[in-house]
């Protein structure tokens, strides 16, 4: 089943939260990731912070600045889902 990600919102600690369809939010740790080669772009915390956003269906940061799916950074939606639901920390 493919469960569409509806907004996603980066904090300052590398943590960004994941709005599903379903009413499921995630918060999905990214700073394991920052040392691999791909990810590296996300080291910039303005990148991080600005250029988070939902493309190829799925959390992703947005690398060209024009919204090339081609060309982003982006997260597996089913591993994302199946992430343990955690309540809103946003107010």
């Amino acid at each position: 089943m493919f469960h569409n990600i509806v907004q996603v919102v980066p904090c300052e600690d590398y943590k960004v939260y994941v709005y599903f369809e379903d009413g499921k939010i995630v918060c999905y740790d990214v700073k394991p990731l920052l040392s691999k080669k791909v990810f590296e772009p996300l080291n910039n915390k303005d990148f991080f912070m600005n250029s988070c956003t939902i493309l190829n269906d799925t959390l992703a940061w947005d690398v060209s600045g024009n919204r090339d799916t081609q060309t982003c950074i982006d997260i597996d939606p089913e591993m994302l889902y199946e992430l343990e639901h955690v309540s809103e920390k946003i107010a």
